[in-house]
């Protein structure tokens, strides 16, 4: 085997060692490439694993705690810091940028029994928190509050809407929006969250960005089927037909004072070949 070939059988060895839950089997798959008598016997080796180990568990825990603060919350310090250590175990990072992962912790957190049969709205939380950390980098959307004029001047099957990259909108049988809300705002309490959730009140999450910083409401009724709508490329007129009894004319101007409208475009939409 070549050094170059050596190093990287090295190397993977590292990163599949890393992962392994019980520290003993990490040991075994690192040792086999490792030549610990060169290095001053078997205990440095077993040092330096652990220590690469405890700073990877580390990462993890701090990464995803900056991405779901509220299921953090939700669990308690302690368990959070144990279901970082699994999910980094199933789910290992396949990207350097480590804001970039988690992507996949809500349907892990729904895979584990016990938890989501104790909790099952952590989930759907989870999906509305990864929302919120995506749209907190989305990219800038350019506005063009004047293109709005095409609204007065044509119909609406020949002008559709933009809206601002990062919109999500997630619908929840849970009170998923009050339950973000009361943790990161305080609005509404803790005590009218759980109240929503004993409840068993539905609620569907529209998240976006407005200026910089991510954003968080209650869907209005309709409003999660008229954007996705415009989200595919419809026309206003296929929108508004995809959500009966939406109040377009309330929506507009809080839309546009929020940054979740950017403006209107003219086209030819061919609405029977859309999805």
């Amino acid at each position: 085997m070549s050094a170059a070939a050596g190093l990287a059988a090295q190397q993977q060895a590292l990163l599949q060692a890393l992962m392994l839950p019980r520290h003993a089997d990490a040991m075994k798959t690192i040792a086999v490439h490792a030549c610990a008598s060169r290095a001053g016997g078997q205990k440095p080796l077993e040092r330096g694993l652990q220590a690469y180990r405890s700073n990877g568990h580390a990462l993890a825990q701090r990464a995803l705690a900056a991405a779901y603060p509220v299921v953090a919350a939700l669990i308690g310090a302690e368990s959070f810091e144990g279901l970082a250590r699994h999910f980094w175990q199933q789910s290992p990072p396949a990207r350097g940028d480590m804001a970039q992962w988690g992507d996949t912790f809500a349907p892990f957190i729904e895979s584990l029994d016990d938890l989501s049969r104790e909790e099952p709205y952590l989930g759907d939380v989870a999906r509305v928190e990864w929302a919120l950390h995506v749209a907190a980098t989305a990219a800038d959307g350019e506005t063009d509050l004047g293109s709005l004029g095409l609204l007065q001047t044509l119909a609406p099957d020949a002008v559709t809407l933009r809206l601002c990259p990062g919109a999500w909108v997630l619908p929840s049988t849970f009170p998923v929006v009050s339950i973000v809300l009361a943790h990161r705002d305080e609005t509404p309490s803790l005590q009218q969250a759980g109240e929503r959730l004993r409840d068993q009140v539905a609620e569907t999450a529209l998240v976006w960005r407005q200026g910089l910083q991510p954003a968080l409401r209650q869907a209005q009724p309709g409003e999660a089927a008229f954007m996705s709508a415009l989200q595919q490329g419809h026309s206003l007129d296929h929108a508004l037909s995809a959500a009966p009894g939406f109040d377009f004319t309330a929506w507009l101007v809080p839309a546009v004072h929020t940054g979740l409208l950017l403006g209107a475009r003219p086209g030819k939409f061919q609405e029977k070949d859309m999805p």
